[in-house]
C-alpha cells in the first residue's frame, strides 16, 4: 500500500468548486478528473477495513464537541445547492462521501447530535475537515458520489467490493477473418462486444457452443499469421481453418453474421435458414454438408436450452438486481439478462453498518454498481429505494438513453425477481456459516499460538527464483472473511546480491515492507498490522525475520516460521517461535489445516508472480534492447513469424517481408543477434 498527502488547496477554494470547474468532467463520470482538486494516493486494501458499527453505547465519542465546532463553522458558508461533500479525517483521508439537493441542509442535519446513530457520532467526532464540490443539479451529484465512493472506499459508507470485470464476447473488427475470443477489462480492440456474462464459467461454455455451431477460429492474431496447416480445432470440427484456406473471405463473413445475429437474439431466423439448409442438402444427397448443419444445429439448440428465459414482455437488456439482510450482513444478488438469455449472476457482500436500512444499502450499491458499467434499459429490484425517479434519471443519462427501474409485483417479472432474491438468501446462508467457520479456525490458531486474541489479519511471507533469476517475494493476507486479495503485494528483489538466497531474499521483503509501514502508520492506528506473521521456512527464516524486526525496534508482533517435516511432505509441519520450543500440530487439527492453506497460498502466489516474471523477461528481452525496433515494429514481426524464436531463426530476406521492415533494419535485427 502507497500513502499519500492531501492537497494543499486552501479550504476557501475547495468550498467554491463547481463541477464546471472540474476538469473535463462529464457528470461526474470521470472520478479521476473530479477529484483531482483534492486527489491522493490510498492503500489498495481500504475496501477490506472494518466496519465501524454502533455498539449501542450511550457514552458520546470523544472529541464529538470539535467536530461539531468544524460543521457548524462550515454550514454558515454552504450553499443551499446540490453538490457532493466529504469528509477527512485527521490525516486527510476521507471518512464519509455524500450528496445532498441542499448542502447547507444536509451538512447542517450532522450537528444534531441527539438524531445521530452512534456510528454517525463517532464519524462527526473523527472529521477534521470538510471538503465541498457543487454540481449543476442532483443528478450530477449522485453520479458523483457514486464514483467518489468507489475511488476513495469511506469507511463509514456503504462499500460494494468489486475487483473484478465481467467477461464478454468478442468478435474482432480489425482483421479479414474476425476471431471470437473471451475478453474483460477495457474496450478497445475493435469489434463488438456481448454481454457481461456473470463469470468465466457462464462465458466459456458459450464460446466452445458458438465455435462449434459458427467454425469462427479463436486463436490469435499471430498464431493465426504462423499457420501452415489446420490445427485440432478443425479436425473436431470447431473451426472453418481460415488460416489456411479451407474457406473463402465471403462464407467467413457470412459466418461472422450468423453469430452477431445470434449473440443479438435474432436466433430463431437463423435456425429456420439453417434447418433449411440441412434438409437441402439432404435431398440433393450431400450427407456429409447436411451432418455440418446438424452439428451447428445441435449447438445453437445447447447454448438455447441452457440460457433460455420464458419472460413475456421481457426487454432485450435487463438487470435484475435482490438484496437481502440476516446477521448484520447484506447480500446483494445481480442477474443478468441479455437477447432473451440468462447470461448468469454473482453475488455481492457489501460493507454496512448493522442499523442500515436495506433500501439505502441497495441504493448506494446501485450507485457504485454502475459507477464503471454498462447501464441496460431496465433494472428490475426487490424492493423500493429512496429516490428511485433521481436514481433513474441518473442512470439514463450515464447510459445515454432511458432507463427504467422497477419493482414488479405480480407475474413472469417477480417470479425472475423472486428467484434472485431466493438466491440471495442462500448465499447469505452460506457466507454467515463460512465466517462462523472461519472465526471458529481463528480463535483456534489464537490458542495454538497464545495470542490474547483471534487474529484479524494474518500475514504470510514466502518467495520463489529459478537459481537467483526473476527473484520475487509475495505477502498474502487473510481475515475474518477469508483471503483478502486486494492486501496481496509482489516484492521484485532489488539488492543482486541476494538474489537466489533466500534468507537474504526475506530479509529485502520484511524490511521493505515494515520500514515502509512504520512510516506510513507509526501509531498502528489503522489495521495495516498484522496480529501474526507466518514466514514458509525453517529456524534460518525466523532468525532472518527475527534480525530485520528487532533492527526496526518492532518487538511485539506475534511470528512464525512453518517447516515442513524431513520428508518434504505435508502434515508433519513444524511451528518454530521465538524463545518456545518447536511445535507440531495433529493431523487431523483443522487449524493445522487452516495454516497449510495459508502457507500454499502464499506459495502459489509467490510462484505465480515469478512464473509471470520470468516469462515477460524470455518473451520480451530479445526484441526490446534491438536499435530501432519499436512496439508497432515488434509487433508486426511476432504476429508475422509467431513467437520471438521464430524470429531469430530468420534470415535477412525473410525479415524484409515483414510490414514495416526494410533491409537495413531486417540486417541491423540479424546483426543483433548474430554478431560476436
Amino acid at each position: 500500500s502507497q500513502g499519500g498527502k492531501r492537497s494543499a488547496m486552501p479550504a476557501d477554494e475547495r468550498l467554491a468548486l463547481t463541477v464546471s470547474d472540474l476538469p473535463q468532467a462529464p457528470l461526474g463520470l470521470s472520478v479521476a478528473e473530479a477529484a483531482a482538486p483534492f486527489e491522493q494516493d490510498r492503500p489498495d486494501s481500504h475496501q477490506e477495513t472494518q466496519d465501524a458499527r454502533s455498539t449501542g453505547s450511550d457514552t458520546l465519542p470523544e472529541n464529538l464537541g470539535r467536530g461539531l465546532a468544524l460543521l457548524k463553522a462550515r454550514v454558515r458558508t454552504l450553499s443551499e445547492g446540490p453538490g457532493v461533500y466529504r469528509m477527512l479525517d485527521a490525516k486527510g483521508e476521507p471518512l464519509y462521501v455524500g450528496k445532498a439537493r441542499n448542502l447547507k441542509r444536509r451538512v447542517g442535519s450532522y450537528t444534531q447530535v441527539a438524531r445521530l446513530t452512534v456510528r454517525m457520532q463517532r464519524m462527526v467526532a473523527e472529521t477534521q475537515e470538510l471538503e465541498i464540490i457543487l454540481t449543476q443539479s442532483e443528478v450530477e451529484a449522485l453520479l458523483l458520489e457514486s464514483n467518489l465512493i468507489k475511488r476513495f472506499g469511506p469507511r463509514y459508507n456503504v462499500l460494494l467490493r468489486d475487483d473484478k470485470s465481467f467477461p464478454y464476447i468478442l468478435i474482432t473488427g480489425d482483421h479479414d477473418f474476425p476471431q471470437i475470443a473471451k475478453h474483460r477489462g477495457a474496450q478497445r480492440r475493435s469489434g463488438r462486444y456481448f454481454g457481461p456474462f456473470a463469470s468465466a464459467q457462464a462465458v466459456n461454455p458459450t464460446v466452445t457452443a458458438l465455435e462449434k455451431a459458427f467454425l469462427l477460429r479463436s486463436c490469435s492474431d499471430s498464431v493465426f499469421e504462423s499457420r501452415q496447416r489446420p490445427c485440432l480445432l478443425y479436425q473436431i470440427k470447431r473451426c472453418s481453418a481460415p488460416c489456411v484456406g479451407k474457406i473463402s473471405t465471403s462464407d467467413y463473413a457470412r459466418l461472422v453474421r450468423d453469430a452477431e445475429a445470434f449473440l443479438s437474439g435474432r436466433n430463431e431466423a437463423l435456425r429456420k435458414r439453417l434447418s433449411g439448409e440441412m434438409q437441402a442438402a439432404s435431398d440433393a444427397l450431400d450427407f456429409e454438408g447436411a451432418a455440418r448443419f446438424r452439428d451447428r444445429l445441435r449447438a445453437l439448440s445447447e447454448i438455447v436450452a441452457r440460457q433460455r428465459i420464458n419472460v413475456a414482455n421481457l426487454v432485450d437488456e435487463a438487470d435484475i438486481i435482490a438484496a437481502h439482510a440476516e446477521g448484520g450482513r447484506v447480500c446483494i444478488q445481480v442477474f443478468f439478462y441479455r437477447a432473451g438469455r440468462n447470461y448468469g449472476n454473482r453475488a455481492y457482500f457489501p460493507r454496512v453498518a448493522a442499523e442500515q436500512p436495506l433500501a439505502e444499502v441497495l441504493a448506494s450499491f446501485i450507485g457504485q454498481f454502475y459507477a464503471d458499467k454498462p447501464v441496460p434499459r431496465l433494472v428490475m429490484l426487490s424492493q423500493e429505494i429512496d429516490d428511485m425517479e433521481l436514481v433513474a434519471e441518473a442512470l439514463s443519462t450515464k447510459a445515454d438513453q432511458k432507463v427504467q427501474l422497477k419493482v414488479p409485483q405480480r407475474g413472469d417479472r417477480r417470479r425472475l425477481v423472486n428467484q434472485a432474491l431466493s438466491n440471495a438468501r442462500e448465499a447469505l446462508a452460506r457466507k454467515l456459516s463460512e465466517v462462523g467457520a472461519q472465526a471458529t479456525l481463528l480463535a483456534g490458531v489464537a490458542k495454538v499460538f497464545a495470542l490474547d486474541d483471534a487474529p484479524q489479519r494474518i500475514e504470510v511471507y514466502d518467495n520463489s527464483h529459478n537459481q537467483g533469476s526473476a527473484a520475487v517475494g509475495a505477502m498474502i493476507v487473510a481475515g475474518p472473511e477469508g483471503f483478502i486479495k486486494s492486501a496481496y503485494r509482489k516484492f521484485t528483489i532489488k539488492n543482486a546480491e541476494v538474489q537466489g538466497d533466500d534468507f537474504g531474499m526475506m530479509r529485502e521483503v520484511l524490511e521493505r515492507r515494515f520500514t515502509r509501514l512504520q512510516k506510513e502508520d507509526p501509531e498502528r492506528q489503522g489495521d495495516g498490522w498484522p496480529d501474526l506473521l507466518l514466514i514458509d521456512g525453517g529456524k534460518g527464516q525466523l532468525s532472518a525475520a527475527l534480525e530485520v524486526l528487532d533492527g526496526l525496534g518492532i518487538k511485539d508482533l506475534v511470528l512464525v516460521a512453518v517447516a515442513k517435516g524431513p520428508d518434504r511432505n505435508a502434515g508433519r509441519e513444524t511451528f518454530y517461535r521465538p524463545g518456545a520450543p518447536p511445535l507440531t500440530l495433529g493431523m487431523q487439527d483443522p487449524v493445522l489445516y487452516y495454516l497449510q492453506r495459508l502457507r500454499d497460498e502464499a506459495h502459489r502466489f509467490a510462484i505465480s508472480t515469478h512464473r509471470a516474471k520470468a516469462g515477460k523477461r524470455m518473451t520480451q528481452s530479445l526484441l526490446d534492447d534491438i536499435p530501432g525496433i519499436g512496439p508497432k515494429r515488434k509487433k508486426a514481426l511476432v504476429q508475422h513469424f509467431g513467437s520471438a524464436r521464430a524470429i531469430r531463426a530468420a534470415g535477412v530476406e525473410d525479415l524484409c517481408q515483414v510490414e514495416g521492415i526494410n533491409r537495413a533494419t531486417a540486417q541491423a535485427i540479424y546483426d543483433w543477434f548474430y554478431s560476436a
